[in-house]
């Protein structure tokens, strides 16, 4: 976590660091008309890294998590070491067969289209309170599925939280009365905002 040091007090100060400089915003991708926002510059920087899961786990510090939920590719990228933040475990929610115990499938609806998602049937039990995380709030098709594995199990869900939310594309309606936690919020497709 960078510092500085008041040069008349001597205290150090923890500096605040603008996560929005650590997004590449590329335009046309994966199709035109599509702002992609590109997280690999935030990857590659531990100290944004280390900003990152510190700033997620803040709101939910004492709500007691006891399973971090996150989809696969880029939610384990902040899923695990979210996980390890908190003293919670870590369940990986994955494409259809490749997990290799019993599984629980859910099909759903996407902004470029559908897919499906997998959970061990084992994976949360109704004593569990999840808190859900992706890299990416969009329509919300991926995190509502999470959201309706988690539950058919029987855990609590306490929360969700991503790392850049598209406020536009309204993906929190599909959460329903879920608190969510957004690092950056995109109003609209524009690179700056």
């Amino acid at each position: 976590m960078p510092w500085a040091v008041d040069q008349q007090t001597n205290q150090k100060t923890k500096l605040v660091m603008d996560l929005k400089e650590y997004i590449r915003s590329i335009p046309d991708f994966p199709k035109p008309d599509i702002m992609f926002r590109d997280i690999t510059p935030m990857l590659k920087s531990a100290a944004a890294m280390k900003e990152v899961i510190h700033q997620l786990a803040e709101p939910f510090r004492d709500a007691n998590i006891s399973s971090v939920l996150a989809a696969e590719a880029r939610g384990f990228v902040f899923g695990a070491p979210l996980a390890m933040e908190l003293g919670a475990a870590f369940v990986p929610v994955r494409k259809p067969g490749k997990l290799p115990f019993e599984t629980e499938t859910l099909h759903y609806d996407l902004e470029y289209g559908s897919d499906a998602l997998e959970i061990h049937t084992d994976a949360v039990e109704s004593s569990d309170r999840v808190l859900l995380v992706d890299d990416l709030l969009a329509t919300g098709g991926t995190i509502g599925a999470c959201l309706e594995l988690a539950t058919k199990q029987g855990a609590a869900v306490v929360g969700a939280a991503f790392v850049i939310e598209l406020a536009f594309l309204n993906g929190r309606e599909r959460l329903g009365d879920t608190t969510i936690h957004s690092l950056i919020r995109y109003h609209s497709e524009d690179a700056d905002e």
